[in-house]
């Protein structure tokens, strides 16, 4: 496929990259020679204000793709096809699809100014997607569905890139016990307090899982790979591995060697990834020094991240992970509400604007997390179900890849009476039967 524009610039090229490997089986050729586009035989896009040929697809560029600023724009959505779509231009495809995807995959508007949430994280109320009613469809993949059927109706000897639906479990390691590794001295202020309370129960059970007779209650490790074997899915674990305890950082010191029994024997099975600790975002010398300690425990080198509390600002944050060899990040998503926060449901490499280059950073976005449906959307684990399953769908229909994140004292045997374990079991047997 061949694609004319007046001016090839890196955020049309970035872009251009991006369209191929969803749609494009055969890539796609930039030019800006109009000689070599009209007699080209490959199907063609027409990329710029006026219509060059009968049979091309012709997308009338809205400006955005060739600017090197930030500014704020008017964003008006209107209905295409029943999709919420915005920058109407005109042409065969009547809005700049370019333009609108780009806005959305780089982030754009959150570097613009904003009003943060509690957490100083940019908040979804800000956000074009939760405004306008679409955070949670992932809108680009069904824009390019669209682009793709129009594609075939005009070109139906192309061959468009075939892909399918993939689901990643992931799961964030904050707290990896309740009570195991925590020393005797907080073990053993907190066995005091049971019994002043009078709380005779949580004093024994934390005495029988201290002396090995029953498990921890956030222990759902082995369940976790058994649930994974039969089912077949890959899965990831974050790890959180600071070694000051504070109101946001309340793993068990890393130095506990049940602690790094888990990390070691999760790495022999699973990819690890860090799960940076909240005062990594203040004191970020300690960023490097967590990757280089999760590092050393798990035997591999870690390329992986994800932020703790989804706490990280554009761009500043993503070139901290890219300076310290990080190449995939997993933490494009809200920790307020699920939903496709870039409004999309592929990984992408990401874009800074700052620099207007395309980054070595592959961010994979995540549209659920557990954490999000119980804590901020006051959901039961019914109705939490029944929100995964709307994600599924939406995502199979795209044949996107759908990323979850779920916490490990969610799932233990005793978390929340099994209720939400067994509905989190319940969907990933239910997509593998699929």
């Amino acid at each position: 496929m061949i694609l004319f524009t007046e001016r090839i610039s890196s955020r049309l090229t970035y872009f251009a990259e991006f369209l191929s490997g969803e749609c494009l089986d055969q890539g796609l050729v930039i030019t800006s020679d109009k000689e070599q586009y009209l007699s080209s035989s490959e199907p063609r896009i027409n990329y710029s204000p006026h219509k060059l040929a009968d049979k091309e697809i012709h997308i009338i560029p809205e400006g955005l793709l060739f600017e090197k600023h930030i500014q704020s724009r008017a964003i008006v959505c209107q209905d295409w096809q029943g999709m919420p779509a915005f920058f109407f231009t005109g042409g065969d495809i009547p809005f700049d699809l370019f333009s609108a995807a780009f806005y959305l995959l780089s982030r754009y508007e959150e570097y613009l100014p904003y009003e943060k949430d509690e957490y100083g994280r940019f908040g979804h109320k800000n956000a074009i997607a939760f405004k306008n009613g679409f955070l949670h469809r992932p809108l680009i993949n069904e824009w390019l569905m669209a682009f793709k059927e129009k594609v075939l109706q005009l070109f139906p000897y192309y061959t468009c890139r075939q892909k399918a639906f993939d689901l990643l479990p992931t799961y964030d390691i904050d707290i990896a016990y309740s009570y195991k590794g925590k020393g005797w001295a907080r073990n053993g202020a907190a066995l005091l307090g049971s019994l002043l309370k009078g709380d005779i129960k949580s004093f024994k059970k934390r005495r029988a899982v201290l002396k090995g007779k029953v498990s921890d209650p956030y222990d759902s490790y082995d369940w976790l790979d058994e649930l994974h074997l039969t089912t077949e899915y890959p899965a990831i674990y974050f790890f959180h591995v600071g070694q000051r305890r504070g109101m946001y950082d309340k793993n068990i010191h890393p130095e506990q060697p049940v602690l790094q029994q888990l990390i070691k024997r999760t790495a022999a099975h699973f990819p690890v990834g860090i799960h940076p600790s909240w005062r990594s975002g203040d004191e970020e010398p300690l960023l490097e020094k967590e990757i280089q300690r999760l590092s050393g425990i798990a035997g591999n080198p870690v390329t992986t991240s994800r932020f703790h509390y989804i706490r990280f600002h554009l761009p500043h944050d993503y070139r901290r992970l890219i300076a310290l060899g990080v190449r995939h990040d997993h933490s494009m998503g809200y920790g307020s509400i699920n939903g496709f926060r870039a409004s999309v449901a592929s990984p992408f490499y990401w874009y800074d604007l700052e620099k207007e280059e395309r980054t070595s950073l592959l961010v994979y976005p995540f549209c659920f997390m557990e954490a999000n449906s119980y804590f901020e959307q006051k959901q039961n684990a019914e109705q939490a179900f029944e929100e995964m399953m709307g994600y599924a769908k939406r995502v199979r229909d795209v044949k996107g890849m759908m990323i979850t994140i779920w916490h490990n004292h969610f799932l233990g045997e005793s978390a929340f009476k099994g209720e939400w374990r067994a509905i989190y079991a319940q969907f990933l047997r239910h997509q593998h039967s699929l």
